[in-house]
């Protein structure tokens, strides 16, 4: 299992147009991911798990993938969330 955390860069979040991004992302890989907000986890490749969890810009959440590409699946979430979404 890898766990990382990140904080939320782009001013609005992750409301629908980065969430899809970042969904299509997730669904890229064979592990299972999970976003995680205040002791709340959903799956990373649900669009309404991610939406239901209201991450505005400024959130720290944890990115937690387990399975056979779990350290790449991660470390490619990351790099998306951190770059913005190009906003």
């Amino acid at each position: 299992m890898c766990v990382k955390k990140v904080m939320v860069q782009n001013q609005v979040g992750l409301h629908a147009r980065p969430a899809t991004f970042f969904i299509q992302k997730a669904n890229e890989f064979k592990s299972s991911i999970w976003v995680e907000k205040e002791e709340r986890r959903v799956n990373a490749k649900s669009l309404l798990g991610v939406l239901s969890l209201g991450i505005v810009g400024g959130t720290q959440i944890d990115i937690i993938a387990d399975g056979s590409d779990e350290q790449e699946a991660v470390d490619s979430l990351v790099a998306l969330v951190e770059s913005g979404f190009a906003e």
